[in-house]
């Protein structure tokens, strides 16, 4: 190993940056993202609805990382594991190389790119229908909300305005849950403050048989109470056949259904990103990467692999392709990388459910900590509580802690245009 070993991070997500914060000066450490700020995306839901400021969920990477941390804005697209270079194709707002290489070298490369999503093939869905995995995204829905509401007059009778005001969710995993809640609040909210009469609708489409399937059945009580409290509609077992500009069209039990929309949003999965289906290493039936207990890719002592695009044996099932997983690999893959750097034994490590905190609209939630699971108000605090804890470096945990304290965390609601409260 040269004295600064170079180490390549490729992807800024949970997996990526927290990489790149422990493994601080033990090496040349250079962060390959196409954003130029993180995402804190289990509060993305709370950003959307307003609880949150944009700068408390997605602060500049110049911010949290040292100077001495390389950021390049640009997407991997192939990697040379033999000569140990990583192509990349630079975003058009990139500044950083000084010739403006499409090439990096590397020592040791981690691989944290994480997924993208999956329309599985759907006909309109990618086109017509808007994803939920950007601060952007989040910013068209709420426009395209707004937008929708400022067409309705209060003069419209209740069926008509409930017609231009249907909003459809494709997947009742935890997004869609979060999501569907947050829309329905604020969408009520709204009817009134615009004295419009009826009701909006809000609908989850949902291939599998129940919503949230990857969580235990006591806290899946509580989503349920939540999304009938919040008048969310849960179609299970239907699948979606196709979506339109202002349409959705689904399938259950051999009945096919058209429904207006102002928007369909997909949360329906997500699949193994592009970059990672081209690389020549060792992967499961699902496409994702192997790695050993140490998180180095089979037959790649150099390689790391964590996140969404890694099958890590010893984890839990129900934590695959969390946060809270990448999160806690992130720890590891920096104390191995420092390792292999100082030819020290590698460690490996059993990753724990952390716990689960879903957030049920504006006012509520539901937390599983510890095997407890309690719900309503408090566990809408405590649901902050706990990822404040786990924003990246203590200096932003403390301002946003600050902000959300002195400031709160109270919704924006969707005013008609012009107005400011």
């Amino acid at each position: 190993m040269p004295n600064r070993a170079k180490v390549l991070i490729a992807g800024g997500g949970f997996g990526g940056l927290f990489t790149a914060l422990e493994i601080g000066d033990h090496a040349d450490v250079t962060l390959i993202t196409d954003e130029d700020h993180f995402l804190f995306t289990p509060l993305l839901y709370e950003y959307f609805s307003g609880e949150v400021e944009e700068w408390h969920i997605a602060p500049k990477y110049s911010e949290l990382l040292d100077p001495n941390v390389n950021v390049i804005r640009a997407a991997v697209t192939d990697v040379d594991f033999s000569a140990r270079r990583v192509k990349v194709q630079l975003h058009p707002r990139s500044l950083d190389l000084p010739h403006r290489s499409d090439e990096l070298e590397y020592d040791v490369l981690v691989l944290a790119l994480g997924g993208v999503t999956n329309y599985v093939g759907v006909p309109g869905a990618e086109q017509f229908s808007i994803p939920f995995r950007k601060i952007h995204h989040a910013d068209r829905l709420r426009q395209r909300m707004l937008q929708a509401l400022d067409h309705v007059a209060p003069s419209l009778p209740p069926q008509d305005t409930q017609r231009a005001l249907t909003f459809a969710i494709v997947g009742a995993g935890a997004s869609g849950v979060e999501l569907s809640t947050k829309m329905s609040d604020l969408l009520r909210d709204a009817f009134k403050r615009r004295a419009l009469t009826g009701n909006p609708r809000v609908l989850i489409l949902e291939m599998g048989d129940k919503v949230v399937p990857g969580m235990g059945t006591e806290i899946r009580e509580y989503v349920v109470e939540a999304l009938s409290a919040a008048r969310v509609e849960v179609h299970t077992l239907t699948r979606v056949l196709r979506v339109t500009e202002n349409s959705i069209i689904s399938e259950h039990q051999g009945q096919t259904t058209e429904v207006e929309t102002a928007a369909v949003v997909w949360v329906g999965g997500v699949r193994t990103n592009p970059t990672v289906e081209r690389l020549q290493v060792e992967k499961n039936q699902r496409g994702l990467i192997m790695v050993e207990p140490t998180l180095q890719v089979a037959g790649h002592k150099n390689l790391f692999a964590l996140g969404d695009v890694a099958f890590y044996v010893e984890a839990s099932p129900t934590l695959a392709g969390t946060a809270q997983l990448a999160f806690q690999q992130a720890s590891l893959a920096a104390r191995n990388v420092r390792a292999y750097i100082s030819q020290e034994k590698l460690q490996t490590q059993t990753f724990e459910e952390l716990g689960e905190a879903v957030s049920l609209g504006t006012e509520r939630a539901a937390v599983l900590a510890r095997g407890k699971t309690f719900g309503g108000p408090l566990a809408r605090q405590a649901r902050f509580a706990l990822y404040s804890s786990r924003l990246p470096t203590w200096h932003h945990r403390l301002r946003v802690g600050a902000s959300w304290f002195f400031e709160g965390t109270q919704p924006r609601p969707l005013l008609p245009l012009g107005f400011h409260h």
